[in-house]
């Protein structure tokens, strides 16, 4: 019996403990991320999220900022709409132009906000997905450093600013971090025209030898039975004038 107990003990110790371990461990991931949803490719463009999740209780996100790396500026920034969420997109002059499609960019994007059209916001316990168009990605670095700051409806503003350090433990608030992929051919992830010319033209090569090939088959087919019918009809007659 009294084995028992302390067994019975130990176990309901042990699930307070794990209990105090997750509880501790959840808000290390409740932070702002920016995710990928097409491969950020180095000199490509990509379409990324920056999920933003609500770490109070009592209280909702109604503003979302989210500032673009100045080392690395972006030429075409564009957001896509968000219920119930109006967005303002912020540009600036470049002190180095970037050139474009052979077309020189003066200015671009530093600051993307989404503020709450309905005060609502994020509630307590869910998470939002703000969606951008980025392009072209840079292809001098292996990942960019966005800058988040998130706002409550009480007032209290979380800065996500801290860059993440390799080897390091991740700091309290990092900043969100998106990782390039290597460059493709054609920068866009697509097949180029030149390859798509080719694979047609093969394509319709090989149809054209099927079909000759094919109607080859079809004139032997018809001459063999024409030769076939004619010599039955030889042996036929052959046989009536032994008969005569």
């Amino acid at each position: 019996m009294q084995v028992s107990r302390i067994a019975s003990r130990v176990t309901t110790a042990g699930a307070v403990a794990g209990t105090a371990v997750l509880a501790l461990s959840v808000p290390a991931f409740a932070h702002v991320t920016v995710q990928p949803e097409t491969p950020a490719a180095k000199g490509g463009y990509a379409v990324v999220d920056f999920k933003v999740p609500n770490e109070r209780d009592k209280a909702s996100t109604t503003k979302v900022e989210v500032s673009l790396p100045a080392d690395h500026p972006i030429a075409s920034v564009m957001a896509q709409p968000v219920p119930g969420w109006n967005v303002q997109v912020t540009k600036a002059k470049l002190a180095k132009p970037l050139t474009v499609h052979h077309e020189k960019i003066d200015e671009a994007v530093t600051k993307v906000t989404w503020t709450a059209a309905d005060g609502k916001g994020i509630q307590p316990g869910y998470f939002q997905k703000f969606p951008l168009s980025l392009g072209a990605l840079p292809d001098n670095t292996d990942q960019l450093v966005f800058k988040a700051i998130q706002t409550y409806s009480d007032k209290e503003v979380v800065r996500w600013i801290e860059v993440p350090q390799a080897g390091q433990d991740e700091p309290e608030n990092p900043a969100p971090v998106l990782e390039l992929s290597a460059a493709t051919d054609d920068h866009h992830g697509t097949a180029s025209a030149k390859d798509t010319s080719d694979t047609a033209g093969n394509a319709a090569a090989a149809t054209d030898s099927g079909s000759r090939t094919d109607t080859t088959a079809r004139v032997l087919g018809v001459a063999g039975i024409v030769v076939g019918v004619a010599g039955v009809a030889y042996g036929v007659l052959a046989g009536r004038r032994r008969t005569a």
